[in-house]
């Protein structure tokens, strides 16, 4: 029996094998196809009721099988699931073409809309009158009212789109996954510290290769080009991840990077907008170009000039430190300071400043008590706790899971956690849900599965997983992510967790990130993974000193990526530029470190190609003035107060996309938010 044909309360990973997802599939297809049918075929007139509160409730089978697999390409895939994937992806492209462009079905909708729009849908109740209007809206947005003629040509754009967003994210995987850096003699890893030697043994040994191996995957190379001296090295490591799928070969995604663009540009310009950014921000807290653009214009305002003196304090100290005279230098001279040098030496002067070696740090942040810590805090804030279980089972010997319970002992979510980097896993962290909560006809609270998955610092032979600062950063975003999915309480699936606008969803998560220097915070977690001892108050000193080190070309740096992805999603002509070229044009005036020729950003960055951010990157930093403003509340009534996390967790983390996200926010907050917050909080004023 395929397993997805079955009942379960746990996903069977155990019982699951590539042969069933095909078949799971095509029923689940022809389930929903039905389903549609009987909505559309109901003799009775076209109610709330009949029409658009029973959509909520089809497709089931096929919701199952397409969050399983997808969910383990992006975490545990294989090349066999790799062309899988290719096979499916348009099949279920054509699917829901044949839903949005299914006119009798829309009829239906646009009657019940038209009928409660009469009376400004007073009938309804809020969650309804949301659930109305965005239903109505996804059709008449995807091609509803286009020509039959349109409507066939919106289907092959989306179905090559969804290919090619496939492709880009397997070139990246297979460029990074083809590239090591494999080093035998002693000497070049002089000066580095001890664990990240060890990293590469590690690394090596599960290679069966002797000496040290560096990977592009996030902790590894972060870690490399941070500590190796060797300045040639560095250069090496970094041009290999600045140029990933930019080099000639089978993995280029140079061409299909002006394929998604102008797939996208198509797509918008038929269902008649002028750009592609100008139909995604149509469902955006910032609405509009030009809010986007006042919001990284104002940043890059504030931030610039900081972020130009630290740079060159940087660059100051490389120059020093090499004794060379930067004015001697020609434009073209290999001793000027480059992107290579920048974290060697950016980390460097953080030491000399502050005392503060990351490094050291890590002794105090094994992961087993970081997560615990975490655990911790949302039991403080929140009342939840987390209870391993042990019956659920899992897809990956890595992967742990757990029950949350609320502080009424009742079931919340079954919340899987999966750290480390391995072969068959993406680069980056992500939280997604297997199922989402909603209540059903029957009155039942169906509660979600929820999933963090990383690249954390995995374990050595010799060592556990030991964290830096920025990787308990980068738990607690995600952590923060789950919480959104956890506490969610709405009646209709499509509106539950992290269902909301593109500019909103990460304002739970960067909400978290606050807690990482927190001293009070830190103090219930951070011990010494040897001794015990407990993190001393000189390195909590220098952490809270040396929080906004750097934070200025951080900034900038984040407001160039957002303008990089604005530039090719207001495009109104077909892109057939050089794509390095467009690139440096685009970030141009957010430009600090120079450009090296050769490289791109433009062909691995996949949250706007292939990761559902196109003209949506900005949303970060959108979130983060979100977050500080928030953050500043708790800062006002005490970071662990749990009457303010009640609030949050009522009027944000549990109403998902029940309402304007402006109008959940200033319930809890109280006014709208201002920039002032973030300044402040990143010390530019």
């Amino acid at each position: 029996m395929n397993p997805f044909f079955t009942s379960y309360t746990y996903i069977p990973f155990d019982k699951i094998t590539l042969s069933d997802y095909l078949p799971a599939f095509q029923k689940g297809i022809e389930e929903e196809d039905k389903e549609i049918q009987a909505i559309v075929n109901n003799p009775e007139p076209p109610t709330f009721a009949n029409t658009i509160e029973a959509m909520e409730y089809i497709g089931q089978l096929l919701s199952k099988v397409r969050s399983v697999f997808f969910n383990l390409l992006s975490a545990e895939t294989s090349d066999d699931m790799e062309a899988l994937a290719q096979e499916v992806s348009p099949m279920l492209s054509r699917h829901s073409s044949d839903i949005i462009l299914n006119r009798p079905l829309f009829q239906r909708i646009k009657a019940v809309y038209e009928d409660h729009l009469s009376d400004n849908f007073r009938r309804l109740s809020t969650e309804q009158a949301t659930l109305l209007q965005h239903r109505y809206k996804d059709f008449a947005d995807n091609g509803a009212n286009l020509t039959d003629e349109q409507q066939d040509i919106l289907r092959q754009l989306r179905e090559e789109t969804s290919l090619l967003s496939i492709q880009f994210t397997q070139n990246v995987l297979a460029a990074t996954n083809a590239f090591i850096l494999h080093l035998t003699d002693e000497s070049d890893l002089e000066g580095m510290p001890e664990n990240i030697k060890e990293m590469g043994r590690h690394e090596a040994r599960q290679r069966n290769l002797d000496g040290y191996v560096y990977t592009l995957k996030g902790p590894s190379y972060a870690a490399f080009i941070k500590y190796c001296t060797k300045r040639n090295l560095r250069e090496s490591i970094y041009m290999a991840s600045a140029s990933l799928a930019f080099q000639p070969g089978d993995n280029n995604n140079t061409d299909i990077v002006r394929q998604i663009v102008n797939k996208h540009r198509e797509i918008a310009q038929l269902l008649g907008f002028a750009t592609y950014a100008d139909y995604a921000l149509s469902d955006r807290m910032a609405e509009n170009t030009h809010n986007v653009y006042d919001l990284l214009d104002r940043l890059l305002q504030a931030y610039m000039p900081k972020a130009q003196q630290d740079i060159k304090e940087i660059a100051d100290l490389y120059y020093a430190d090499n004794q060379i005279s930067p004015s001697s230098l020609s434009p073209d001279d290999p001793r000027l300071f480059q992107p290579w040098d920048y974290p060697f030496y950016a980390n460097k002067l953080r030491q000399q400043r502050y005392d503060l070696d990351p490094e050291e740090l890590r002794a105090y942040l094994p992961l087993q008590q970081v997560k615990q810590g975490i655990f911790n805090l949302a039991t403080r804030l929140y009342g939840i706790t987390f209870r391993p279980n042990t019956q659920a089972p899992l897809y990956h010997p890595d992967v742990e899971a757990y029950d949350v319970i609320d502080k009424d002992g009742s079931l919340l979510a079954l919340f899987y956690c999966d750290f480390h980097p391995r072969e068959g896993k993406k680069a980056g962290a992500w939280m997604t849900s297997y199922d989402e909560q909603y209540i059903a006809p029957d009155g039942t609270n169906h509660r979600p599965v929820i999933s963090i998955v990383t690249n954390l610092t995995k374990p050595t032979d010799t060592t556990p997983s030991l964290l830096t600062l920025d990787e308990v950063e980068t738990f607690l975003h995600e952590f923060g992510h789950a919480l959104h999915g956890i506490f969610a309480n709405t009646t209709y699936p499509s509106l539950s967790g992290t269902n909301v606008y593109w500019d909103f969803v990460e304002l739970p998560s960067q909400f978290m990130e606050n807690y990482s220097c927190e001293p009070d915070f830190l103090n219930t977690f951070a011990t010494h993974y040897q001794t015990q001892q407990p993190l001393p108050e000189s390195i909590i000193t220098s952490i809270i000193c040396s929080r906004n080190f750097d934070a200025a070309y951080q900034c900038v740096r984040q407001v160039s990526f957002g303008l990089l992805d604005m530039a090719y999603y207001t495009l109104t002509q077909p892109l057939t530029a050089d794509i390095e070229t467009f690139e440096q044009q685009a970030w141009q005036k957010a430009t600090i470190l120079p450009h090296i020729p050769s490289t791109c950003m433009s062909t691995h960055f996949s949250h706007i190609m292939a990761g559902g951010y196109s003209a949506g990157y900005y949303s970060y930093k959108w979130a983060e003035v979100l977050d500080a403003d928030a953050f500043s509340l708790f800062k006002q009534n005490g970071i662990f107060s749990a009457t303010t996390a009640q609030s949050f967790r009522d009027n944000i983390l549990s109403r998902g996309g029940t309402e304007h996200p402006m109008t959940l926010y200033t319930r809890f907050r109280g006014q709208k938010p201002t920039i002032d917050a973030l300044l402040r909080r990143n010390g530019i004023i």
